[in-house]
Order: C-alpha cells, then structure tokens, then sequence
C-alpha cells in the first residue's frame, strides 16, 4: 500500500515537473515508454522487438525533432515512465489484495504526502490561498481520482488486450489537447514519433493474451 502511493506521488510529481518544462504531447510519449517496456517485458516474440525498435526510433525523432528540447523536462518525463511502469505492476498486485476503491482511496493519501512537501518548498503560504486550494482540487480530481477509478471499471469489463490498445492512444490525444488547447504546435517529425510510440504500443498490447 505504501509502496503503491509513493510511486502514484513520485510519478504525478515528475510528469508535472516534465510539464513545466516540454510540450505536453512530448511529455507523454516519453512518459508512455514506462507502461510500452511493462508490455515487452519478457516477451520472446521477434514481432516484439519491432515494436521495441519502433518506439526507441520515435524517441529518437523525439528528440532531433526539437533540438532546443529542454534535457531535464526530458529526464523528468521519463523518470515519470519509469514510475508509471511500477505502477502497474504494484497496482496489480494491489487491486488482487483491495477490494472496490480502498487500494485507490489510501494510496493517494499516501500520494499526497509525498507530494506536498515539494509544493511547501517550492510555493509555501501561496498554497494555501482558496483559489490555489479550488484549482489543486480540480486538478486532483480530473488528472487522478476520476481517471484511475475509470481505468479499474474499464478492466472489470473489458479485456486487458482492449484495455492496453485504448491507452496507446493517449500520446497522440494529448499532443492534440496539447495543440488545440495550450497552443503548443509540435513539428512534422515529433507528430511522426509520436505516432511511432503509439503504434508500437498498440502492437505490443494486441500481442498481450487477454486474461478473461
């Protein structure tokens, strides 16, 4: 349980600090590899490394795409990855030994702990102003809360396989929220890796056996 929050808090705590400094369709093609490598893992299949070659290729244009790619944002993203990869394996384990949304509900606490002391440093009394407060929450809410509750109910009812295939998506929509909404256009090559990312996840996640 403990392990399970301070990985939920270490990986929301780098993506936000990748976000402050890359675009936020970069930031999550990098930090999408986490759960792309849990998929791979182990697999023998030659089709496989293909996959594994095609999203390192999309990294690569990643970062030749965007010469002025800031290093650290970069670093953060993928540090993210890496805790998104631990999430799933420790969730799993969890979500085996929790019942409903007890697992969930204790982990962001322990989550939140690890989180607010660097929030503290970096902003201290300016925190605890009540618009900060309503917009902390929101943010809470809409980038935690309701999207992993959503992704335990998914997997109550839909195969794993389908589960994995409808997440590969999620790098190329959020370069596109990316785009219409925060304005940050990407160029032609970083459209192209992004798309490699998400073809080589979708792959991988057909190639997973489903479970029910």
């Amino acid at each position: 349980m403990v392990s399970y929050g301070v990985i939920l808090g270490l990986m929301n705590l780098c993506f936000y600090l990748a976000l402050a400094r890359i675009p936020l369709g970069i930031a999550v093609t990098i930090e999408f590899l986490g759960p792309l490598a849990v998929a791979l893992a182990g697999s023998r299949r030659w089709l496989d490394a293909f996959w594994a070659v095609l999203a390192a290729g999309g990294v690569v244009l990643l970062m030749e795409g965007h010469g002025d790619l800031n290093f650290v944002g970069f670093l953060f993203a993928l540090a993210a990855g890496v805790c998104w990869g631990l999430y799933i394996l420790v969730g799993a384990a969890l979500g085996r030994h929790t019942t409903e949304g007890d697992g969930l509900a204790l982990g962001m606490a322990v989550a939140a702990l690890v989180a607010v002391p660097f929030g503290v440093a970096d902003s201290g009394t300016a925190l605890i102003q009540p618009w900060v407060l309503v917009a902390g929450l929101g943010v809470a809410l809409l980038s935690s809360v309701i999207p992993y509750s959503l992704d335990l109910e998914a997997l109550r009812k839909i195969p794993p396989r389908v589960f994995g295939i409808l997440m590969s998506l999620e790098p190329a929509m959020a370069a596109l929220i990316g785009l219409i909404v925060l304005q940050e256009s990407l160029q032609w090559s970083q459209w192209i890796a992004v798309l490699c990312v998400v073809a080589a996840s979708a792959g991988a996640a057909r190639g997973t056996r489903s479970d029910v």
